[in-house]
């Protein structure tokens, strides 16, 4: 079983601070709706990397769903990638947030990390007391600044020391 690297677009690939010189600036239209997203077109490379290294396979985990592979994909230079449905919902009872069940769905008994500036403690434990699954790594990005090369480094290292790297 190919580990899984989940990735969210905003606050993670679409930094939510002020953008540094290495971002660029692009305006997307997704229906009606215009969005302002600043990308790193490095991020494509670091993740595909990531991937290669560890034998993992990416995998879009964020409300932009489809629009992800049309318009974030081709400004990082990443392929069109598997999306996880993410229907919104009612508020969970557990107070986990909106995306976690559509990921517990998705990943089956995958081992996965997922890359999200929304993660939190009860995410953490609707996954293994409520949905069972022990062998995933839940990687807090910071809204403001992005994903960075600690980030990166983390989910390697897990991926490398739980054994589930089948890279080169």
């Amino acid at each position: 079983m190919k580990p899984l690297l989940l990735v969210d677009v905003d606050g993670v690939l679409n930094p939510m601070g002020r953008a540094t010189p290495d971002f660029r600036r692009y305006r997307c239209t997704v229906g009606t709706d215009v969005y302002t997203v600043h990308l790193n077109a490095r991020h494509g490379r670091r993740l595909l990397d990531l991937a290669l290294a560890t034998g993992s396979e990416l995998v879009w985990a964020t409300t932009w769903e489809e629009h992800a592979n049309e318009w974030i994909a081709p400004r990082i230079g990443l392929p069109s990638l598997p999306v996880i449905p993410m229907t919104p919902g009612a508020p969970s009872e557990f107070g986990e947030m909106f995306k976690t069940p559509h990921v517990a769905d998705y990943v089956g008994r995958r081992p996965f990390v997922w890359f999200d500036d929304q993660v939190w403690a009860e995410d953490e434990e609707y996954l293994r007391v409520h949905q069972g699954l022990d062998d995933f790594l839940l990687v807090h990005v910071d809204p403001r600044e992005g994903l960075t090369s600690r980030h990166l480094g983390m989910a390697h290292e897990w991926l490398t020391l739980t054994g589930f790297s089948q890279g080169p």
